[in-house]
């Protein structure tokens, strides 16, 4: 799977970063899934290859506007793109509500099915080639995690078990590869029934707002990639005496470590810590506290930048 950020700011956006949005995108083919879509995130799109008409669920971690309010101006630009597919929104319940009136006051009418799902009730998700769980967080309103897990990766054929069933070779076995059902002898095949993944299902953790990383330590166990916020360094959250419900890159860090956590990637950097050293808080004031700490992987994200999870189970950029 791969991670392209639409948005890597918190609170307010700066000239080099959006406020939150992250693509998790599948493995084979175009399909992809976002999580959160503060303001601009459609401006964002625009500068990626990605496409609304191959979005395939959309999900809000939190009612907070940095991770919401571009949910209205994203849905409309969908249906004016031609986009005819029913879309999943999973978000908070209050949102529902916000959301519906948005669109109700401004006459925007769109011509695919809007299907939303309360956060706080979502029991899981599957579409394509992955499934999604969900974790709740600690914030200063209820938060959560989502839990992205392959499904079938790069699967092959099991052609023993079609030779047993007596399917013979030819254009079935072509359907079933490409993951259609096949009609033989009257009988439909299922083609999850003869499929064999070739390695282990690829999982990634994309949380929201968290002040308590421990909260993932069962899941996070080994898990490939964990998204988690940095929104401050411990000096300037000592200097304030408060974390706004927000993690420091240490104890990301110190947590990712304990866990075993291959690749970590922070985000969600307060505007305070800009690109360029020597001038105030740098964003490598919070690289240099995480990697003190932290022995995996480490990737600060970068709005636009696609990352790809390989075969080796390492996460790297995208040129």
């Amino acid at each position: 799977m791969d991670l392209q950020f639409l948005g890597t700011s918190s609170g307010v956006p700066t000239k080099a970063r959006n406020v939150s949005a992250t693509a998790v995108i599948e493995s084979a083919g175009h399909g992809w899934y976002l999580v959160d879509c503060g303001e601009g995130t459609q401006h964002q799109l625009l500068r990626s290859p990605l496409s609304v008409r191959n979005l395939r669920a959309l999900f809000i971690t939190h009612v907070h506007g940095d991770h919401c309010f571009g949910l209205p101006g994203l849905l409309a630009s969908a249906g004016m793109s031609g986009r005819s597919e029913p879309l999943p929104l999973v978000l908070p319940a209050s949102l529902q509500a916000w959301l519906a009136q948005s669109l109700a006051v401004s006459e925007t009418y769109l011509p695919f099915e809007l299907q939303m799902h309360a956060l706080e009730t979502f029991s899981g998700f599957t579409s394509g080639n992955v499934s999604v769980t969900t974790l709740e967080l600690s914030h200063r309103v209820p938060s959560w995690a989502f839990v992205f897990t392959e499904r079938d990766p790069e699967p092959r054929l099991d052609t023993e078990r079609l030779k047993a069933d007596g399917i013979p070779a030819g254009p079935l076995w072509g359907q079933l590869a490409r993951g259609h059902a096949a009609l033989h002898d009257g009988v439909s095949l299922d083609p999850q029934h003869y499929l064999q993944p070739t390695r282990p299902p690829q999982r990634i953790i994309v949380c929201g707002d968290n002040d308590r990383p421990q909260l993932l330590a069962e899941l996070a166990q080994g898990v490939d990639v964990l998204v988690h916020e940095a929104t401050f360094t411990e000096p300037v959250v000592e200097r304030s005496q408060n974390s706004f419900g927000h993690s420091t890159a240490a104890a990301v860090a110190r947590f990712a470590e304990q866990a075993g956590v291959k690749n970590l990637v922070l985000t969600h950097f307060s505007a305070r810590y800009q690109s360029a050293p020597g001038r105030g808080n740098s964003i490598e004031d919070v690289r240099q506290e995480a990697l003190a700490d932290y022995s995996g992987n480490l990737t600060l994200a970068r709005d636009l930048q696609r990352y790809h999870l390989g075969r080796d189970g390492v996460l790297l950029p995208i040129d």
